[in-house]
């Protein structure tokens, strides 16, 4: 039977589809045109722009300590969750699986919008403080996710077989159970450290007054003309760096399911 190719062929066109605005960002930045309607010739005029714009490097380095801070936290709290669901059983941990998939489904408008309410009714002023509380509230979700995903094919006999061995409780955590979660630790953090340096709508609720995250920063200089080339050139950078994260991540995720 002859094997069909419109599968292939509708995948090909939908790849294209959402491929196709990013080739174009990508192909603007090196455009001399300031409004990319047409091509004007090759340039890197805007990537020394960019390289000149000190406001969206203070805006950068706040996200990346946010982002990592966040990525710490989240990656803690996030894998005693996993561990904790994975462990235990009853009616409380029912309850703790809801916490924990609730970041995941409620839109993050309505997240926002409820964690401002609550800063703003505990008197908690806003800036980077909230912000990274804010982050670490959804980052712990994925994290858990990511790292109860290898804990469902984690074999516990290998803890059994180090006590009978005669290893304590923090040796059979360090020597045992660490080194097999790892991989699948390292990409939920790398999935939290994306999040974090990417989130827009959230941070827009629970920022203040000089805590100008990078993406805020974007859809400020968004309003002008003039800074749409440099945004063409930030973009490509910031591509490249999460195409670069998440083949990382997805690279140690595979390592995540043992061979069968």
């Amino acid at each position: 039977m002859k094997r069909s190719r419109l599968p292939a062929t509708l995948t090909a066109l939908v790849l294209l589809f959402l491929n196709a605005p990013l080739a174009v960002l990508v192909l603007n930045s090196f455009n001399a045109s300031r409004f990319g309607g047409t091509w004007e010739g090759f340039t890197w005029q805007w990537y020394e722009r960019l390289w000149q714009a000190d406001e969206v490097w203070d805006a950068f380095l706040l996200s990346l300590r946010l982002a990592t801070a966040t990525t710490l936290a989240a990656t803690v709290l996030g894998t005693l969750a996993a561990w904790s669901l994975h462990r235990f059983n009853g009616r409380l941990q029912h309850v703790h699986r809801a916490l924990i998939v609730l970041p995941l489904a409620l839109p993050e408008l309505l997240m926002g919008m409820a964690l401002l309410s609550l800063f703003t009714a505990l008197h908690i002023p806003t800036g980077p403080l909230t912000i990274w509380a804010a982050h670490v509230t959804f980052c712990i979700s994925y994290v858990a996710m990511v790292v109860l995903g290898r804990l469902r094919d984690f074999d516990t006999h290998l803890l059994d077989a180090a006590r009978d061995l005669g290893a304590g409780p923090w040796q059979v955590a360090y020597r045992v159970l660490l080194p097999l979660l790892l991989p699948g630790i390292l990409a939920g953090a790398l999935l939290a450290f994306t999040l974090s340096m990417d989130d827009f709508v959230i941070t827009f609720f629970v920022s203040g007054p000089g805590s100008t995250t990078l993406p805020l920063r974007i859809a400020s200089m968004m309003k002008t003309s003039r800074s749409l080339p440099v945004i063409n050139a930030l973009s490509t950078l910031l591509l490249c760096a999460t195409f670069l994260a998440a083949a990382l991540s997805l690279r140690l995720g595979r390592r995540c399911t043992p061979p069968s």
